[in-house]
C-alpha cells in the first residue's frame, strides 16, 4: 500500500485503488517526529522533486528527469544523506529515491535544496509496488539497497525487503550489466543475502559470494559509523544483471 496521510501532504499518495499484496510488507507504518523544517521542505520542494501518482498510472522516468541519464534507485533511503551525497558526486546520472515515512522525504528534499542538485526525483511509497505496478522496461541502471531493517527474530525474516521477489522485480526493471549494491551490518542478515544472490537466476554475485569492499562513491552514513564505532562489521555485495530472455 502507498501512504496514507493528511490528503493535504503533497507527498501523499491514492491509494485506495492499489492490488492487495501478495508479499509480507517490509516496514512499519510508522513515521516518527517530523520537524517543522522536513514539513516546510515537504510543501515547497515536492512539486519540483516528487513524483505523485495515483494506481494504473506507469511513471515515465525520462519525462520525470527531463533527460536520459542512467537512473540509480536506492530503497529506503531513510534520512536521505548518503542518495544526495552520490547525487552531488555525479550530476550526469540520475537519482531516484523511495522511502515510505514522511520525514526522511522531508530530510532528503533538504538536502537537495542545500546541495542545489537537480538530478534528484523522490517518491513515496512502497517499492514492491512501485517496480510491479508502475514501472515499465527496463529504466533503471543500478539499485542501491543501504542498512534495510533486518528483522532479527527468526518469524519476521520473511519481511526483509532482500528476497526472491524482489530481486525478480529488479531484475525485470533494469537494463542488462546494471548492478545491485547491498550493504548491512548484521551478519545474519549479510547471509540471507548472498543466499538470495546466489539462488536467483538473474543476479550473478561479484568478489566472493557477492561481498566485495566498500564502493568509493558511498559515503559513510551516520549509522554506519555508529556501528563500526560500536564494533559492528559491515558487509557489502554486489551483483550484476545476467542477460534476461525477452
Amino acid at each position: 500500500m502507498m501512504s496514507q496521510d493528511d490528503p493535504k501532504d503533497p507527498s501523499s499518495t491514492d491509494d485506495t485503488a492499489e492490488p492487495v499484496q501478495q508479499w509480507p510488507r517490509s516496514y512499519l507504518r510508522r513515521q516518527g517526529h517530523i520537524t517543522r523544517g522536513q514539513k516546510r521542505a515537504i510543501a515547497r520542494l515536492w512539486p519540483q522533486f516528487g513524483l505523485t501518482f495515483k494506481y494504473g498510472q506507469t511513471l515515465d522516468l525520462e519525462a520525470a528527469f527531463g533527460n536520459d541519464h542512467p537512473v540509480t534507485l536506492e530503497i529506503g533511503f531513510g534520512k536521505g544523506d548518503v542518495l544526495a551525497h552520490m547525487a552531488s558526486q555525479a550530476p550526469q546520472r540520475n537519482f531516484l529515491g523511495i522511502e515510505v515515512h514522511r520525514p526522511g522525504v522531508g530530510a532528503l528534499l533538504g538536502h537537495v535544496e542545500r546541495l542545489g542538485l537537480t538530478n534528484v526525483r523522490v517518491l513515496r511509497g512502497d517499492a514492491m509496488i512501485v517496480l510491479a505496478e508502475h514501472l515499465r522496461g527496463r529504466p533503471l541502471d543500478q539499485t542501491c539497497i543501504f542498512f534495510p531493517d533486518p528483522w532479527h527474530r527468526t518469524k519476521d525474516h520473511k519481511r526483509r525487503i532482500v528476497r526472491p521477489q524482489i530481486l525478480s522485480l529488479l531484475a525485470e526493471r533494469t537494463r542488462p550489466g546494471g548492478q545491485l549494491h547491498l550493504a548491512t551490518d548484521v551478519q545474519d542478515y549479510a547471509r540471507h543475502m548472498q543466499e538470495a544472490l546466489h539462488d536467483s537466476p538473474h543476479w550473478q554475485p561479484q568478489g566472493q559470494d557477492g561481498r566485495v569492499p566498500r564502493p568509493s562513491w558511498r559515503p559513510m552514513s551516520l549509522y554506519e559509523h555508529k556501528g563500526l564505532d560500536e564494533g559492528r562489521a559491515v558487509f557489502n555485495l554486489r551483483a550484476t544483471l545476467q542477460e534476461m530472455p525477452e
